[in-house]
C-alpha cells in the first residue's frame, strides 16, 4: 500500500541506466556513477564469460580467446569484477586469477593531468563494492610486495605507486589499478604513451 515508496524505488533502480553522466559534485551522484560503472561492466564481464562457456571449457584459456580493451578509467571495475567472479564464482586461487585477469585486459590512457585521472574513495567502495575493495586491498598487497622485493627500502616509491593514496579521504587509483591489470598499456598517441611510461 505504500505507492510512493514502490515508485521511489522503481524509479532509483532505473537511474542506473537512464540518467547519463549524472552530476557527480554530490555523493548522492557520486554513489550512482559508481554504481553505473559497476553494473555496466559487471554485465560486460557476465556477457564475456557466458558467450565464452558456450564455446570453450576452461576459463584458464580466456586470454587465449578474449581481450578487454579498457578505453581510460570508466570501466575500470571490470578487472576487479573478472577477479570476483574467477575467485568466488569458479573457485580459483588469487595468484590464477589474477594471472588471467592481466593477460585478458589492455589500458588506453586518455590523461595523465592528476585532476583528470579518475579516483573513487575507499568509503564509498566499501559501502557500494565491500567486496571489490577487499580484492582491491589484496592486489595492491600484491603489486607493493614486488614492488618492495624490486626497490628495497623506497618507502617514498611504494607511497607513489600504491593503488591506494593514503592521506585523508583514501582514495582508490583507478588508473594504477588499470596499469597493474592489463598485459598492455598505451596512451592515445606515442607521443602520450612515452609521457605515460
Amino acid at each position: 500500500g505504500d505507492y510512493e515508496k514502490a515508485v521511489h524505488q522503481k524509479i532509483s533502480s532505473e537511474n542506473i541506466s537512464k540518467v547519463l553522466y549524472p552530476n557527480d559534485s554530490q555523493s548522492n551522484g557520486l554513489e550512482l556513477r559508481l554504481r553505473q560503472e559497476y553494473f555496466f561492466t559487471a554485465a560486460s564481464i557476465a556477457d564475456i564469460i557466458r558467450r565464452f562457456q558456450a564455446e570453450n571449457s576452461a576459463l584458464q584459456d580466456l586470454p587465449k580467446k578474449v581481450c578487454i580493451q579498457l578505453n581510460d578509467t570508466h570501466p575500470a571495475l571490470a578487472i576487479v569484477e573478472l577477479m570476483r567472479v574467477l575467485v568466488d564464482q569458479y573457485g580459483m586461487d588469487f595468484n590464477e586469477a589474477w594471472g588471467i585477469t592481466r593477460e585478458t585486459f589492455a589500458y588506453t590512457n586518455h590523461t595523465l593531468m592528476p585532476e583528470a585521472l579518475e579516483c573513487w574513495s575507499v568509503g564509498l567502495l566499501g559501502k557500494v563494492l565491500p567486496r571489490h575493495l577487499d580484492l582491491i586491498y589484496e592486489i595492491n598487497s600484491h603489486f607493493i610486495e614486488d614492488i618492495q622485493k624490486k626497490y628495497p627500502g623506497d618507502n617514498d616509491r611504494l607511497q607513489r605507486m600504491s593503488l591506494i593514496q593514503e592521506g585523508y579521504g583514501k582514495q582508490v587509483r583507478m588508473a594504477y589499478l588499470s596499469v597493474i591489470g592489463s598485459h598492455s598499456v598505451n596512451g592515445v598517441s606515442a607521443l602520450h604513451t612515452e609521457l605515460l611510461k
